[in-house]
């Protein structure tokens, strides 16, 4: 039966970043999330999630699954759709590829995987990304971040900085983990992520550092919105959602100036800058200053809702979807 334009489509896309996800499957089509007995990277499904548009299937059911376009977000799933499904995304079905990572090796020369061909378009998620990687002949365009708003939240109570950040002690300076000591000698640090308990035995700040683990969005967000600041440290990754999560909350934010976060936070919202010692003042003052405080946390929100809200980023979705499948590209 052949589906009529404006009809919901089947979208197979595997569930990577939670965030992302959790944002993608708020659109009015069906998505196809793949699962497996195991789970792990190539098969999470929807990890148990309230995503109520959002469909677990097996590889099996995949072989004979109407599907009308493919998002990927890791060159591997192009190989992985074909022995799946029996279909090569960008030629047997309909593909876009989402971006979400700043790139790794000769920067600013290093060639996206995807630069060679023109079947399938690319998205990036920042305008960062999308300047600094080199994607050849492949249709790109780019697609900003938005989340599903979780109110104005932020009570600024408790004079600590908030981080969230995954995985800290492996990856090291790339999100900045080396500059946490100087921001404790302002005040404790609230860290919240994968693997944050590492960072105990890493510094040994003892009270100065407070691992919080990583909580489900709700506990989080709690917990954030009563801490005076919130902290971007990376050096060198894509633009954290828990950023603009932040912002949403209606917190103030202090922020390394790298890759998209000086586009991201304007002045009135916090301090963005790449020398450390003004954002450790910076720090200083807001916590001596919580009418301050609030004040640059109402202008992040209002920033975060007009930039980076699930609305416009569904409505860019909705277009970007519907020239692929029409077989437009980027």
């Amino acid at each position: 039966m052949r589906r009529a334009e404006d009809d919901p489509l089947r979208i197979l896309l595997w569930h990577v970043h939670g965030s992302w996800t959790s944002s993608f499957v708020r659109g009015r089509h069906e998505y196809l999330l793949p699962l497996l007995p195991e789970g792990g990277p190539w098969g999470r499904g929807r990890c148990d999630r309230a995503w109520p548009s959002a469909r677990e299937v097996s590889p099996a059911q995949l072989r004979d699954a109407d599907i009308d376009v493919v998002v990927l977000q890791r060159p591997e799933e192009i190989e992985l759709t074909e022995r799946w499904t029996g279909r090569r995304p960008g030629r047997d079905v309909p593909a876009v590829f989402v971006e979400h990572n700043t790139p790794t090796g000769d920067v600013p020369r290093t060639r996206h995987p995807l630069a060679d061909q023109d079947e399938i378009p690319l998205v990036h998620v920042t305008h960062f990304n999308h300047l600094i990687w080199d994607s050849g002949r492949a249709p790109a365009t780019v697609i900003e971040h938005g989340v599903v708003d979780p109110g104005e939240r932020y009570t600024g109570e408790e004079a600590s900085i908030g981080l969230v950040m995954n995985e800290p002690v492996r990856r090291g300076r790339a999100v900045g983990t080396d500059l946490l000591p100087a921001f404790a000698e302002v005040a404790p640090l609230d860290v919240w992520g994968i693997g944050v308990e590492k960072l105990e035995e890493h510094f040994g700040l003892g009270e100065r550092l407070r691992t919080r683990g990583d909580l489900g969005q709700d506990a989080l967000h709690a917990g954030l919105a009563r801490c005076r600041v919130y902290l971007h440290t990376p050096r060198w990754t894509s633009l954290g959602l828990s950023l603009i999560e932040a912002m949403h909350l209606g917190m103030p934010v202090l922020a390394v100036a790298s890759t998209e976060a000086s586009r991201a936070v304007p002045p009135e919202a916090g301090v963005v800058s790449a020398d450390v010692n003004e954002l450790v003042r910076a720090a200083a003052e807001l916590m001596a200053d919580p009418e301050l405080a609030h004040r640059m946390g109402k202008q992040a929100r209002e920033h975060a809702l007009a930039s980076y809200g699930l609305d416009a980023f569904l409505r860019n979705w909705e277009v970007q979807l519907g020239r692929v499948t029409s077989g437009g590209s980027a």
